[in-house]
Order: structure tokens, then sequence, then C-alpha cells
């Protein structure tokens, strides 16, 4: 008979902390999704894998307070406190979108003590791109 195959950090070989809290993040990307909604802060090693998310709607903001400037920041706040536990000093940070978070979010992680190499733009802008919807005749 076939032996079973052992699951990955499963309790029978002895694994059982999470492999999140070991790691050292020297320097990081931070990306701020600013929509008119919501903002959602990530923070991510260099190499791109998640080390910390938040969002206005995890921080307990419903409806139309989640689009506001404090959500933002109380969000960005939020995700950042986690990673400089783990030791992140420098980030880079990349904003998208419209939204009224995106300067409230950048304030506080100015606040936060993490020094800032750059702060970029990428919000997508069309280049003349889809064609708009037929004017509405009434």
């Amino acid at each position: 008979m076939a032996k079973p195959i052992p699951r990955v950090g499963s309790r029978r070989n002895g694994r059982i902390s999470s492999r999140k809290n070991g790691r050292r993040i020297p320097k990081g990307v931070i990306h701020v999704q600013a929509s008119f909604n919501n903002t959602i802060v990530t923070v991510t090693d260099v190499r791109g894998r998640v080390v910390s998310w938040s969002f206005a709607g995890t921080c307990g903001f419903r409806g139309t307070r989640r689009g506001t400037p404090f959500a933002a920041q109380t969000a960005a706040g939020n995700a950042i406190r986690t990673v400089v536990d783990q030791g992140m000093q420098r980030a880079e940070v990349m904003i998208k979108g419209p939204g009224l978070g995106r300067d409230a979010a950048l304030r506080a992680i100015r606040r936060s003590g993490i020094l800032l190499s750059f702060v970029r733009d990428v919000t997508p802008m069309p280049h003349n791109g889809c064609r708009p919807p037929k004017k509405r005749r009434v």
C-alpha cells in the first residue's frame, strides 16, 4: 500500500510556528492603491512577495467611510506596524489611483520612521485607449 504524503507544516513533523515571523526584511516596497471607495496598502519585499497588507475595510471602516483619508491613514499604519517589527528600515513607495487616501497614506508612511528611497506614481494612464460609449439620446 502507498504511503500517505506528509503535509508540509503539519503537526506531525513538528513545524507549527508560522514562517512569517522568522523572516527579516531590511528593504521593501509599499504599494498604495487608492480608489474612490477604498484604500489598499500592501507591503512586499524587493522580490515582490507579500509580507503585510491592510485596507480600510479590515480596519473597521464600512460603507462610504472606507474612502476617507483617515481610513487610508489607519490602513497604512496597520500594514507598516507589522513590517517595522520584522526589521524593515528602507522602502520604496508606489502609489496608484485617484482616491482621497493617496496623500494621507503617504503621510502615515513618512511618520512611521521608514526611510523612503523614492515615491513613484504608477497610476495607469491611457494613451487614448478605449473608444468611449456612444452618447445618450433622451
